[in-house]
């Protein structure tokens, strides 16, 4: 995960995560980039930083996450 340069963003299409309820605009957004990399920001803070993972990173995440390895 790296903290990335608002220039790798610039062309970014941003979606809203569909487990955000939108109350009072607490959602988190991702925007799919060149190399499946996945950038992943806080709604709050559209201009603020985001973060970028690599396609191997979130694809482990996502892993993780599906088999309940990141429960609280």
């Amino acid at each position: 995960m790296n903290k990335t340069q608002p220039s790798v963003l610039a062309n970014a299409e941003w979606f809203t995560s569909s487990y955000s309820n939108d109350q009072g605009g607490a959602c988190v957004q991702g925007a799919r980039l060149d190399g499946a990399s996945m950038a992943v920001r806080d709604s709050k803070m559209a201009t603020g930083p985001a973060f970028v993972f690599s396609a191997p990173a979130w694809s482990g995440f996502l892993t993780a996450l599906t088999r309940g390895e990141l429960s609280r």
